[in-house]
């Protein structure tokens, strides 16, 4: 165990050198080793035991050293996994494979090879996951694995309204709360909402939109969702408010609707990652069949950053291989040059594009600080293990915004006709009276 510890110090004071990060490791036995000059102990990297480093050394990825956190094999205290990853700088984090002495990490390393534990942890919950989704495609299992967790576990981090994409600030110091309400008063003028248009919310959540929209703005609403929670939740509210004659919310598929033309203006906020790329002819020829003449679409969807070759962008990039299995298995991001090609493609005008990266940065922080100051509470209602894994997928989407990897837009297209498209020449919506 001596010769174990001491060969721990010489990978970490190594990766120290060239990582520089303002936090410490703390080992097994208790000892504190900094991981940069003048690098502080108040948020420290614990690894419980040796085979935690056994199992990163057989397998240097990162799937590996999430499954080891998540299992409990890795921890960080004094701060959230957020508050961590801003003590180092992320391009040294990346760059260290090629930046340190492989030899003298490989001899230090060696021993690791045998270190192991009986403890699955995290291998026992991706079971579970491949489980779900190996045999193929289930767009339902696929919601319900993501969204049915716990209305209550959500709770503990969004805005009362339960808003899960977004917000919109108008200054730093703008709160959540306000911010949703905003975002939600955004898209409700971006899509020329007045008292009598039928709106269609696919993807509805917890039926914050549809509400917001039947209410403040006078149109009636048709939302669907394939989660169960969701649904419950979200109709509840509809009751709540006194809103059933003017909204309706419906566990269904948006692709098993057959009446063209039924909508005047439809929503999808957030819910088009799922979708997945091969299936995106697929949801936006249902969007152009479901509006009626001069029709129009808010779409606002994450996407990645392009990639140089067009041709390579659909290659999983580890982060996305965490993603797709802990989180929203079956989930892919386009770019939005590829949305607006597909808009087009399929009989749409686009009107207006606007990005939401640093609106949906100080969103996920938001969310990450708030799960992170309830993170008892959230134990206790889902699990350490969802619960650390939440914590961790908020931090990781939050450093990708900010980086600028990740990006959100809100894109506006209306169903093409010939002629003039009827809309405001200088939209209120851009703060132009």
């Amino acid at each position: 165990m001596a010769d174990l510890l001491a060969n721990a110090r010489t990978i970490i004071a190594h990766i120290a050198e060239h990582l520089q990060a303002d936090a410490s490791v703390e080992l097994w036995n208790g000892e504190v080793v900094p991981l940069g000059l003048n690098a502080r102990d108040d948020i420290r990297v614990v690894i419980a035991s040796p085979a935690a480093i056994g199992r990163l050394v057989r397998s240097p990825k990162l799937m590996t050293l999430v499954e080891v956190y998540i299992a409990g094999g890795i921890d960080i205290r004094g701060g959230s996994p957020l508050e961590a990853l801003g003590r180092w700088e992320h391009l040294r984090a990346v760059g260290l494979v090629k930046s340190v002495n492989r030899k003298l990490i490989m001899k230090a390393a060696w021993p690791f090879l045998f270190a192991t534990d009986a403890d699955k942890g995290a291998l026992s919950f991706g079971d579970r996951v491949g489980a779900l989704f190996g045999k193929g495609r289930d767009d339902t299992a696929m919601i319900q694995f993501h969204y049915d967790v716990s209305n209550a576990f959500y709770q503990l981090f969004l805005d009362p309204e339960m808003q899960y994409s977004a917000a919109v600030f108008a200054t730093p110091e703008t709160s959540l709360a306000d911010a949703q309400i905003a975002k939600m008063d955004l898209i409700c003028r971006k899509l020329e909402l007045v008292p009598g248009d039928r709106m269609f919310d696919l993807g509805c959540g917890w039926g914050g939109l549809a509400c917001h929209a039947a209410e403040f703005f006078g149109a009636t609403v048709h939302g669907v969702t394939l989660s169960q929670e969701q649904h419950d939740l979200a109709q509840a509210r509809v009751a709540s408010r006194g809103l059933g004659d003017r909204v309706t919310i419906e566990l269904r598929d948006y692709r098993t609707i057959e009446t063209p033309g039924a909508y005047g203006k439809i929503a999808q906020i957030g819910m088009f990652e799922h979708v997945g790329i091969d299936n995106h002819d697929r949801h936006f020829e249902q969007m152009h069949r479901l509006l009626g003449p001069h029709g129009l679409y808010l779409h606002q969807a994450t996407t990645r950053r392009a990639t140089r070759d067009l041709t390579k962008f659909r290659k999983r990039t580890a982060y996305m291989a965490v993603i797709n299995r802990y989180i929203f298995p079956g989930g892919e991001l386009d770019y939005i040059g590829m949305t607006t090609t597909n808009l087009e493609r399929h009989g749409f005008e686009v009107m207006d594009v606007e990005s939401m990266r640093e609106h949906y940065y100080r969103s996920l922080k938001a969310w990450s600080e708030a799960l992170y100051a309830n993170r008892e509470a959230a134990i206790a209602e889902v699990g350490l293990t969802r619960t650390r894994l939440w914590l961790l997928y908020l931090a990781l989407s939050c450093t990708g915004f900010w980086r600028g990897v990740l990006c959100d837009f809100q894109t506006l297209a209306q169903k093409r006709t010939v002629g003039l498209s009827g809309l405001p020449l200088r939209p209120g919506y851009r703060g132009n009276s």
